[in-house]
């Protein structure tokens, strides 16, 4: 009996929750309207072939000057508009006009804490059929509240994959195509049904590449090192900012190069990074722990800037964010 009412528990609060989400507002090809009354058919083709791209954006509330703060917005929508040349997408209006759909979107929600706001470019022709060409592109932009993707406090355990790295002569990974995130979901699924809280991709010729949605950085002998472009990685947009204050407020020597299995067990520190999952530290992998089992002194002091510039409280950086109200 208790399993039967916590199930019903659980269904009611997700129907309230679906109720509530009905209401946001949204944009779908040109028009800004409520979540519930935007509509897609079930043959969309996107659904059925993977072909969109997408970004990440977080919005991020300070309480103290009662502004929520958007990351990086003019960056990625650069990103966007060149990861939509790859499959042969358009976005219907200029970069200074996302910018300020997604201004007005987030304000006309009115939310009061941290949001994560996810545009979408996709081919919506209602037909079967694996191509690129001759079919309708479409536009959306949606928004959620959102917390932390995985724990930035206590430190991940992570297990590397068995699933390498799509490569980029089989579908660039440097741009954000749906359907791409499948090999992303076989590797995030295999590690938490092994215990662990995210996996580690390598490329097909074994150097390490990134997380199921993460960047990665290793910390040895006092440098920094991270995967560059060319091992499959997703340019990510975090891991360059990071990568500028490492070098500006930390002083780190920051190297891009490739990185070997091993060096993931005797690195000094481990993080991964990106829109959703912000800075976060690795304390595990392959049941291997990474230097005291805690969140080691670059990864801490990196998270304390982080943290302060994307909510206003560093005015050096300030140009980084798009204020909402």
């Amino acid at each position: 009996m208790a399993i039967k009412a916590e199930h019903v528990a659980t269904s009611r609060a997700a129907e309230a929750r679906r109720r509530e989400q009905a209401q946001y507002w949204v944009y779908l090809d040109g028009e800004i309207k409520r979540y519930g009354d935007a509509r897609l058919g079930i043959m969309t083709h996107a659904l059925h072939y993977g072909t969109g791209v997408f970004e990440g954006l977080r919005g991020y509330w300070n309480p103290e000057h009662e502004q929520l703060f958007i990351l990086k917005l003019r960056e990625h929508y650069v990103r966007m508009q060149q990861s939509v040349k790859v499959i042969k997408l358009k976005i219907p209006i200029s970069l200074d006009e996302l910018c300020q759909v997604t201004i007005e979107l987030v304000r006309r929600n009115g939310f009061r804490q941290d949001v994560y706001i996810r545009p979408l470019a996709f081919k919506s022709s209602e037909e079967i059929g694996v191509r690129l060409h001759n079919l309708k592109d479409s536009f959306a932009i949606y928004l959620t509240p959102y917390g932390d993707y995985v724990d930035v406090e206590r430190g991940i355990r992570c297990m590397v994959s068995s699933w390498r790295r799509i490569d980029d002569t089989a579908a660039p990974p440097r741009a954000k195509i749906t359907g791409i995130y499948v090999n992303s979901a076989l590797a995030k699924t295999e590690a938490l049904e092994n215990g662990f809280d995210e996996a580690i991709m390598l490329t097909n010729d074994g150097h390490v590449c990134e997380g199921s949605a993460e960047n990665l950085f290793i910390v040895r002998d006092g440098r920094v090192f991270t995967p560059p472009g060319t091992d499959n990685i997703l340019e990510g947009i975090t891991r360059l900012l990071l990568i500028e204050l490492m070098r500006k407020e930390l002083g780190l020597d920051v190297v891009e190069r490739s990185i070997d299995r091993s060096e993931l067990y005797v690195a000094d520190e481990v993080f991964l990074c990106g829109t959703g999952a912000q800075v976060s530290p690795v304390v595990d992998v392959d049941r291997r722990v990474i230097g005291s089992g805690r969140p080691g002194p670059t990864v801490a002091g990196l998270q304390k800037i982080y943290f302060d510039i994307v909510r206003g409280r560093n005015e050096r950086y300030r140009d980084w964010l798009t204020p909402v109200y």
